[in-house]
């Protein structure tokens, strides 16, 4: 059957498909164009390796690395947040998670950072679980996914005095999960990625 769907989707073109040099650009510029904060816009111009050569404009965001942390307590509840995202401009059910800062010395300390700034959650059993690129269409980062087991909690959640960051503590059982993500009453894209990878790792062991 994989060979099957992989010959019906064979471009129907004359090239090699052995030969994946075709489907490549060559970047020829790279500008930026905005910076806000979190991302900076950049307008690049490539050309395609392809017999056409087609040069084309495309639009990118850079980002730094972000992490996520699937923290979960000894009696099998995930420590989960609720916030507004001003993209879909509603509440969002999410587990802890933020960018990787220049002062973290490695993804792991940010996500041990993030998980103790938002929740007030520590733990001292951490695991890497995966990595993904969050949408490769437009951006170039990494997010890190971290599994923290046996999580207490020692203290409120500190957040950054602007006002604007506004973050609600859940705990969800940890057999409801797939049940919330079913309804897409989890809805965010990296926050399912994060959960794959925990079911891909109890899969195999």
């Amino acid at each position: 059957m994989k060979n099957e769907v992989l010959t019906r989707a064979q471009p129907l073109i004359n090239v090699n498909p052995d030969d994946k040099d075709w489907l490549s650009w060559q970047k020829h510029s790279k500008e930026k164009l905005a910076d806000c904060k979190v991302f900076s816009v950049n307008k690049v111009v490539a050309t395609s390796k392809c017999a056409e050569k087609k040069t084309g404009h495309f639009y990118t965001l850079d980002c730094g690395a972000w992490v996520n942390v699937i923290a979960i307590t000894d009696d099998d509840h995930v420590v989960m947040v609720e916030q507004y995202r001003h993209g879909v401009e509603d509440l969002t059910l999410e587990i802890p998670g933020g960018s990787v800062d220049d002062t973290d010395a490695d993804p792991l300390e940010a996500a041990v950072r993030e998980l103790r700034e938002e929740t007030g959650f520590v733990s001292e059993s951490w695991a890497f679980l995966g990595k993904t690129h969050p949408n490769p269409a437009l951006q170039g980062n990494l997010c890190y996914t971290y599994l923290a087991r046996g999580v207490r909690q020692i203290e409120s959640p500190k957040f950054d005095g602007t006002g604007t960051e506004k973050i609600n503590t859940r705990m969800v059982r940890l057999s409801e999960i797939n049940s919330l993500i079913g309804k897409g009453q989890i809805s965010h894209a990296l926050v399912i990625v994060a959960f794959h990878f925990l079911n891909v790792q109890e899969s195999t062991i």
